[in-house]
């Protein structure tokens, strides 16, 4: 109920005084596992992705935003799920699969943090190797300009482009695989956003 509120409320927030553009919503497989993988500028990226995607999505959010009561809140009840950084988060992983399991959409931004240059950071290999274990497909999002879209009291413009999914069928969860996977994921992502 409060991520459908909240997608309602964000998407009217992005279309009517932030102009967004979305391209390639409909790239979104309409069921079966999914992982979702953009890159990561602001606060607002996961509010940009998941209001511009269809079906709803279980983020993976760093484990310090669970800690602020209200912001805690929301970000619960969008379905986000806390990830410890710095070390192998076993309960994170544990979620991340069961997400997976039920035939979900799993968000993750590989890059770990927020880029604080824009420009987009080498990811690490989770998001890909949990894709190929479940044979899940990935579907890559560029964002453009998030990091600007409350700025000097104005609202303005940015993009989501979500790109077609990629099969993860033919790779196997094993190091060569899962690193030449990363790359083809990381090259989308840098097309979409811009930089390539």
């Amino acid at each position: 109920m409060m991520y459908k509120l909240g997608k309602v409320l964000f998407a009217s927030l992005f279309t009517y005084l932030c102009r967004w553009k979305v391209r390639g919503a409909n790239n979104v497989p309409k069921e079966g596992p999914v992982v979702i993988v953009s890159n990561h500028l602001s606060l607002w990226d996961p509010m940009a992705v998941g209001a511009a995607i269809e079906r709803r999505i279980y983020f993976m959010a760093k484990a310090e935003l669970f800690k602020y009561p209200i912001v805690g809140l929301i970000v619960k009840s969008w379905g986000a799920f806390p990830v410890r950084r710095g070390h192998l988060d076993r309960e994170a992983l544990k979620n991340a699969m069961k997400v997976l399991k039920r035939g979900d959409v799993l968000g993750i931004f590989p890059e770990g943090k927020r880029s604080p240059s824009g420009k987009l950071q080498k990811f690490k290999p989770g998001a890909v190797s949990l894709a190929a274990k479940y044979g899940a497909p990935i579907v890559p999002v560029g964002l453009i300009g998030t990091k600007k879209i409350f700025s000097r009291g104005w609202f303005r413009t940015f993009e989501v482009n979500i790109g077609e999914p990629i099969p993860t069928e033919e790779f196997k969860d094993k190091g060569s695989d899962i690193e030449k996977l990363n790359k083809i994921v990381w090259e989308k992502v840098a097309e979409l956003s811009g930089q390539l």
